[in-house]
């Protein structure tokens, strides 16, 4: 009367699963330097804590008699886990498995996955290793027909982005579906060598571009400067460690609020360094990320997208405890100007902060855009407004701290003018239509031709001139709300993180996050 064959026969087959694609094909994954997609989740998760789903769906063979006489997994592996304890979910591509290419049903696994994490509300992570998904010349044979490509997963992909944190690592070689399964999320990570993202990879390219190293076509020196990809891990280790930070700061569905943290650092903490931290020239650069490390709670602060839109540094960093979005002008890349690229960076930065309910901080350094030929050829003006579109449309609180430079139509994105949103000034600050050492050349041209000492001239008119920008002016007309001792910045950055917390409303916002 016992299940005892069926469960024994149950065993047989999770044993052979777990084989994934044999032992040759795990061997080659470690002596390239991979971990296997076992051993990758057991590594990111809590111990002990991964429940698999689906872990029978393969493809069997049978014997004469009926009886399975071999049994290969499908290339996917996917199920519940935790995170510091919070559930998530995990999808996992095995590339010892035909390189994860499309069998098994691994369509309906993505398909389950993505949708155990939407509808159970939790957050989700990828681990992307091959074509994710994607098809295979060969399925032609095994499937007996050309299947119609189908956009199966793309609607979910824009669905979930406003429902749950979405997280994507590359771990290896990935193109097509695989590569649109990295980038259709809110942080995706890329392994330094080891690493690859491609539409279409070499043996594909080579037929029409030429013959192309991996790395050469699409290594993570490419893409996580281009903005395909927000950052570059040494190991695969570090990418882990990486995506559990980042999840740290978040809520686990936008139906929650991001949690609190434990602050043993003083909101009334002052450096006195910030008095000196930005020069008298205002054509000296200075380091803006020592300032936002100042100000916000120790060791809390952590970057995104470092290597691209480098002009506009953006990240996660606490407040007392809160967490908050920081974005920080960066006078080392372009004097801060915003570039096509940068302008990207914070739209897809403001639409995160906004889905997933983060109150903004942006320390202000923001000469206007990027000129000059590169800029109009890059359409800097079309991705400008693009940001523009994310900060107007953004109801998170609201905080500007204006380091240094207010200039044009970026610099009137500071922060969005048609609500309130507090905002100070140190006596570094300036701003303006135009920055006071181009908008010379414009306004006074004629005079500073005319003199018999030109360049003495120009000095002797931005000297007047600079009088007129001073801060402390523009505070008599109410252009700005105080200006402030730069050492009062935390005090008075904390002050808002509290007066932010209760204003923050948990639920899906009007627009999510434009991949």
């Amino acid at each position: 009367m016992s299940w005892e064959k069926e469960v024994d026969e149950l065993r047989r087959r999770e044993a052979l699963a777990k084989r994934m694609g044999g032992a040759d094909k795990v061997k080659r994954q470690h002596d390239g330097g991979k971990l296997t997609v076992r051993e990758r989740v057991d590594r990111l998760l809590d111990p002990g804590s991964f429940h698999e789903i689906g872990g029978l769906a393969g493809v069997a063979s049978y014997g004469a008699d009926g009886e399975l006489a071999d049994f290969r997994p499908a290339n996917l592996i996917i199920g519940r886990g935790r995170i510091a304890g919070r559930p998530v979910a995990i999808a996992g591509d095995d590339f010892t498995v035909r390189g994860g290419a499309n069998d098994g049903g691994i369509r309906n696994k993505l398909l389950a996955v993505e949708r155990m994490a939407a509808d159970l509300r939790l957050p989700l992570l990828r681990l992307v290793d091959g074509t994710g998904g994607g098809g295979s010349v060969k399925n032609l044979e095994i499937e007996g027909h050309s299947p119609m490509p189908k956009a199966f997963l793309w609607d979910w992909w824009t669905g979930i982005l406003s429902e749950v944190p979405v997280v994507s690592l590359a771990l290896g070689s990935v193109a097509g579906l695989g590569a649109a399964r990295v980038v259709a999320s809110h942080y995706s990570v890329m392994v330094k060598l080891s690493s690859q993202m491609f539409v279409a990879g070499p043996p594909v390219v080579e037929w029409t571009h030429g013959k192309f190293e991996k790395n050469e076509l699409g290594g993570s020196h490419i893409h996580t400067r281009n903005g395909a990809v927000d950052d570059e891990a040494a190991s695969e280790d570090e990418a882990f460690e990486r995506a559990r930070k980042f999840l740290s700061y978040l809520p686990s569905s936008v139906h929650e609020l991001p949690a609190r943290a434990a602050c043993d650092d003083d909101p009334a903490r002052a450096d006195p360094w910030l008095l000196e931290a930005v020069p008298r020239d205002s054509r000296k650069v200075y380091p803006m990320r020592r300032i936002v490390n100042a100000v916000v709670d120790r060791d809390s602060f952590f970057e995104m997208g470092k290597l691209w839109g480098r002009p506009v540094i953006t990240g996660f960093a606490r407040l007392s405890g809160w967490p908050v979005a920081v974005m920080a002008g960066d006078p080392m890349h372009y004097g801060g100007a915003w570039t096509a690229r940068a302008s990207e960076k914070v739209m897809r930065f403001v639409d995160l902060a906004q889905t997933f309910h983060l109150p903004v901080v942006h320390l202000v350094d923001v000469p206007g855009f990027f000129i000059g030929p590169q800029a109009e050829q890059e359409g800097t003006i079309r991705y400008g407004m693009r940001a523009a579109a994310a900060i107007l449309q953004s109801t998170v609180p609201w905080c500007s701290v204006i380091v240094r430079k207010v200039f044009g139509v970026a610099g009137a994105l500071h922060q969005n003018s048609s609500r309130y949103g507090m905002r100070m000034a140190w006596p570094s600050a300036e701003w303006g239509s135009l920055p006071i050492a181009g908008g010379l050349e414009v306004a006074y041209k004629a005079e500073i031709a005319a003199a018999p000492d030109p360049a003495a001239k120009r000095a002797e008119i931005e000297t007047r001139i600079r009088k007129f920008a001073s801060p402390l002016r523009g505070a008599e007309r109410f252009d700005v709300e105080e200006i402030i001792d730069p050492r009062q910045t935390r005090r008075l950055l904390c002050e808002f993180a509290e007066l932010a917390a209760p204003l923050r409303v948990p639920g899906q916002t009007a627009f999510g996050l434009r991949p």
